[in-house]
């Protein structure tokens, strides 16, 4: 019996998540996470980039580099590196600019989660002053990231931007 492409990566899928489980579902809500986030920076007019609806939050702008080095800092630590962040917040007003770092964040934490297992993630590595798992700091990753997406949602919404996760499925 011959099986086609697909048939053999769902497999390969499929025994990839039996064996770490745990990582392949915070994988999964990583791509989710980051997705959405790099396509709200996608998204949103340049103009509203340096919009806040109060003057004492970040703007869209460095909502969009806050949660880049946020990346950074969280995916170095769960990696057992420390990679310093790019500072995007603080640096970058463009949107060409962030959108492009905030890829590259993406593109490193996708790294370092493709080189996870269940049992390298149970790891404990030294995070915020003490012992985390690995795991633990990935999944700590994709909350703070779906948080700060959901103020990106706000801000887009007041502007008349419809958020990408609330676009009609294609």
């Amino acid at each position: 019996m011959k099986l086609s492409l697909t048939a053999l990566a769902l497999l390969a899928a499929s025994a990839a998540y039996a064996q770490n489980p745990i990582t392949a579902d915070t994988k999964m809500v990583w791509g989710i996470a980051s997705s959405d986030i790099v396509r709200a920076a996608e998204k949103m007019p340049e103009s509203n980039y340096s919009f806040r609806p109060s003057d004492d939050i970040r703007s869209f702008g460095q909502l969009v580099g806050h949660a880049t080095d946020a990346a950074y800092m969280f995916c170095s630590a769960a990696k057992g590196e420390q990679k310093a962040p790019v500072n995007a917040e603080k640096s970058k007003t463009k949107k060409e600019d962030l959108v492009a770092a905030a890829k590259e964040a993406v593109a490193y934490c996708n790294s370092v989660l493709d080189g996870l297992t269940d049992a390298k993630g149970a790891e404990m590595v030294k995070f915020f002053g003490g012992d985390r798992s690995r795991l633990g700091v990935l999944i700590f990753n994709n909350a703070h990231t779906m948080e700060h997406y959901g103020n990106m949602v706000t801000y887009m919404r007041i502007r008349g931007v419809v958020p990408p996760s609330s676009e009609p499925k294609k």
